[in-house]
């Protein structure tokens, strides 16, 4: 009697450690929340076309009726594919305008984003992600500037970034998320720092099966960029409501960040949401089999 009964007694207790160690799916619904990337990766053979767009200040000075609310005016625009190599890894190439306070405009980017731990019931608390990328400028020269444009290497022309991103899936209705990326940049201001540090708080709160509200926050942590530094510089912070199709994911958002790349943004947000520094955006995501 006991022996009929040990082996199913043994497959009862390796089928619940298998239920223990599920894999948890859908910690964000996109590779982006706003203007920071998410620890999702796209899956093997997914292609992404992906275009966003950030508009001009809503309100403030630069704002208002005048300009139909930012409407009127383009921050910056990016366009660009992505594409699953495994489950784990994705790379990508855009186009991006470039943000209306940057020096460093018409943008080629590059991306590659490695999944490192995948949340688990009980094994893996937490996802960890890898993100990195490059922004080449293809802008033209200008002979005898004294600002970044004069690139006088093209070397100068070249931006990069590194970024670590842990999350946490709490329940069908919460998702948080940390962040911490440097920037390098090859060629700065004289006030400057070549390098730019910051951390950064994400989340996605899910109000029915197609809408979520999501958030995103950057901190920028030294030199000039830091708004502990300088006073005219602040966080990057941004809100917004996304809708999940199926194939498809529309977001809409506001954020007082002009740029799109982590090589822009970051180190360039002087947006001031009191005074009315922040604009529309969206993100419209589809994805493809291949």
């Amino acid at each position: 009697m006991k022996q009929k009964l040990l082996p199913a007694f043994a497959l009862c207790v390796f089928l619940s450690g298998l239920q223990a160690q599920e894999l948890i799916y859908k910690t964000f619904k996109d590779t982006r929340i706003i203007n920071t990337h998410s620890i999702e990766t796209l899956g093997a053979h997914k292609l992404d076309f992906r275009v966003t767009h950030r508009f001009g200040d809503m309100l403030g000075s630069n704002g208002g009726w005048s300009n139909f609310f930012g409407l009127e005016n383009a921050s910056d625009i990016t366009i660009g594919l992505e594409y699953g190599i495994s489950d784990r890894l994705m790379i990508g190439l855009s186009r991006a305008k470039g943000s209306s306070v940057s020096d460093r405009k018409q943008l080629v980017n590059g991306l590659i984003k490695y999944r490192i731990l995948r949340q688990m019931t009980e094994e893996a608390p937490l996802s960890l992600t890898f993100a990195g990328g490059s922004s080449l400028s293809t802008m033209p020269k200008v002979e005898g500037s004294e600002g970044i444009n004069a690139f006088p290497k093209f070397s100068h022309r070249f931006a990069f970034f590194g970024q670590l991103l842990l999350a946490r899936k709490f329940s069908e209705k919460l998702t948080l998320q940390l962040s911490g990326t440097i920037v390098h940049r090859n060629l700065v201001r004289d006030e400057e720092s070549n390098d730019t540090y910051a951390v950064g708080l994400a989340g996605r709160i899910q109000a029915n099966k197609v809408v979520a509200l999501i958030f995103d926050g950057q901190l920028p942590l030294n030199g000039y960029a830091s708004p502990f530094n300088n006073n005219s510089h602040f966080p990057s912070f941004g809100i917004g409501v996304e809708f999940d199709t199926g194939g498809h994911v529309f977001q809409i958002n506001l954020t007082n960040s002009n740029g799109i790349m982590e090589t822009d943004f970051l180190p360039n947000t002087t947006g001031n949401w009191a005074k009315g520094q922040f604009r529309l955006g969206f993100t419209i995501s589809r994805l493809f089999n291949l």
